[in-house]
């Protein structure tokens, strides 16, 4: 007979909490989506992503909700996946950061592996923090920039979906990092399964284009992961070849 056994869930994944199924019915304002629940009540979930979203917000699409019962939310529902036609697409932006540390951790980074120690949020100047820091004792420190990848259009993932300020600046402070002596890496996690390349997305925010070709000659890394996705968990899968 079959082992029926629960499998536990790989160290570097992320496990959903209770999902609840429903149709989106728009998304708006940023940070606002009405959804039909299964049973028929409509209500208002936080959507936990100020991008465009241009390419997962499609009216009448299953999505799926975690349900919070903390009584300061206003919101009690979050949304958190959306079902497009060629895959699941994960569109809160605090799962990227948190996944990505988990593959570093687990040494699934082949390019960002040999380092002891994670920190979180670092502070690079007074007005700004990247996303981590990578410390050994015998290795010079690696700072790490992720961003969260959506947009997928004829199997090219691209960043960003809207123009970006925040994300330029970003780059900028990689550059200088680097140019003081330091290792750094612009990650792009993309929340989907059906990415064969990734480039950015000149069309739509050129300057960044530009900035990331610049950035990527002073030698700031350029990484780009998908992701294993589904109703139960989400992790890092592969690296996606990039076309700069």
């Amino acid at each position: 007979m079959p082992d029926k056994t629960p499998q536990p869930f790989p160290a570097d994944s992320i496990k959903w909490p209770p999902l609840v199924s429903g149709v989106l019915l728009k998304r708006y304002k940023r940070f606002l989506a009405d959804v039909r629940l299964a049973d028929g009540t409509r209500i208002t979930a936080h959507c936990p992503n100020s991008g465009s979203m241009q390419a997962c917000k499609t009216p009448g699409r299953p999505v799926y909700l975690s349900r919070h019962d903390n009584p300061k939310r206003k919101l009690k529902y979050t949304w958190e996946l959306i079902e497009m036609p060629e895959s699941l697409v994960g569109v809160n932006t605090l799962v990227p950061n948190r996944l990505v540390a988990k593959a570093i951790e687990g040494g699934k980074i082949d390019a960002l592996a040999g380092y002891s120690r994670i920190k979180p949020e670092v502070k690079v100047t007074d007005r700004s923090r990247l996303d981590l820091m990578l410390t050994h004792d015998d290795r010079r420190p690696c700072y790490v920039e992720i961003k969260n990848c959506t947009l997928v259009r004829d199997g090219i993932a691209a960043f960003p979906d809207a123009v970006t300020s925040r994300g330029l600046k970003h780059l900028a402070e990689l550059q200088t990092l680097v140019e003081a002596g330091n290792r750094c890496a612009m990650f792009f996690l993309i929340q989907r399964m059906d990415a064969r390349h990734f480039r950015p997305a000149d069309d739509i925010d050129p300057a960044y284009g530009h900035k990331l070709r610049q950035v990527k000659v002073k030698g700031v890394e350029i990484l780009a992961y998908d992701v294993h996705i589904d109703l139960e968990h989400i992790r890092i899968n592969r690296p996606v070849p990039l076309e700069l």
